[in-house]
């Protein structure tokens, strides 16, 4: 636990010093969201570059806890492309192609380092029969990263959102991390949750300062390669079960919003109104009272998977497919597959 906690506080006193930092300094180099369309809650304008803040603690701590190995480099490099490329974004703004482009150079460069899909287990089968995917992992590998990097920052919607759902799933990594054993890896999601600590009393509502594509790229980033090297690299049958239902708000969110803009015949990368945190709001709940309830379902997920990871083959299909089907009930209650108003979509 001293292995673990001890890094969590570095990085977490590094963000909360420089959170306050950059809210000085984000006006002063133009660094502000100012709301332009309906789908912002916000009405002022708020400073951006939070990220700046969790990527100096995440890399510090990182650089005096864990030691250099071809593999951390690797993460280092492609979570400094990813940052970079984020903080382009809210200073100058960049097009879809070229925020693919700097991500999907970011995976090929982890993926040089180490960090990858090598197979993959039967969780039907008590013995977990292992499927080794050869070059076929490497693309399933980029496709994981580049898409667990952007499903959390399309929840990046509600002040304290991100942040806190990226904070439940580090601390859930961290516990099926170090059941697998991956101490290094526990100590990375360790200094994640520091760093989201240390910002979310800055971000939380009423924000002083978001994290920006600076900070929910970087996080989701650094989340994917966590659950590949923490949990998927494990011969455990439910190694590829448990990431999924610990990024399981980011990931259904995301999915139901593909397959709603599919079915409506809209581009699937089209920004709207009908995510679940938009869903809540249209309910009536204050937006503290929407983030308190995502986080809550954040917490389920992550309980579920701790339970999952140290579950057998079989209570771990049982546990997974008992969530699936509640989360399916809970999309369809919340209308997750439809608009949830044509004049709130914005194309």
């Amino acid at each position: 636990m001293k292995t673990l906690l001890i890094p969590l506080l570095f990085a977490g006193v590094i963000s909360f010093i420089a959170t306050p930092i950059i809210i000085k300094i984000a006006p002063l180099i133009g660094a502000m969201d100012i709301p332009k369309d309906e789908r912002r809650v916000h009405s002022k304008p708020m400073p951006l570059l939070g990220g700046v803040a969790m990527y100096i603690a995440t890399m510090a701590a990182i650089l005096f806890f864990l030691p250099l190995t071809k593999t951390l480099i690797s993460i280092i490099i492609g979570g400094t492309i990813i940052f970079l490329s984020g903080l382009k974004d809210d200073l100058k703004g960049t097009t879809p192609k070229e925020k693919m482009f700097y991500q999907l150079l970011a995976s090929v460069i982890v993926v040089w380092g180490g960090v990858q899909v090598d197979f993959i287990t039967n969780p039907f089968e008590s013995s977990g029969t292992i499927l080794y995917l050869s070059w076929i992992g490497i693309p399933i590998t980029i496709f994981w990263i580049v898409g667990i990097t952007n499903t959390l920052n399309l929840i990046d919607g509600l002040d304290g959102l991100a942040a806190g759902v990226a904070l439940i799933s580090s601390i859930s990594f961290v516990l099926v991390a170090s059941k697998f054993g991956s101490t290094s890896i526990g100590i990375l999601a360790a200094i994640i949750a520091g760093a989201t600590i240390g910002f979310l009393p800055f971000n939380f509502n009423p924000a002083k300062i978001f994290m920006g594509d600076t900070g929910a790229l970087f996080l989701g980033f650094m989340l994917a390669i966590v659950s590949i090297e923490g949990v998927m690299k494990s011969v455990a049958t439910i190694a590829m079960i448990v990431p999924i239902i610990i990024l399981g708000v980011p990931i259904f969110d995301t999915t139901f919003a593909i397959f709603r803009r599919l079915l409506s015949g809209k581009n699937i990368m089209a920004a709207d109104k009908s995510h679940l945190h938009h869903r809540l709001l249209n309910k009536g709940f204050s937006q503290k009272q929407t983030v308190l309830i995502l986080y809550g379902i954040s917490a389920v997920f992550g309980l579920f998977a701790v339970l999952v990871s140290k579950a057998n083959s079989t209570q771990a299909v049982y546990l997974s497919v008992i969530l699936f089907v509640i989360a399916i009930i809970f999309a369809l209650k919340m209308g997750l597959f439809s608009s949830a108003n044509n004049k709130e979509d914005h194309e």
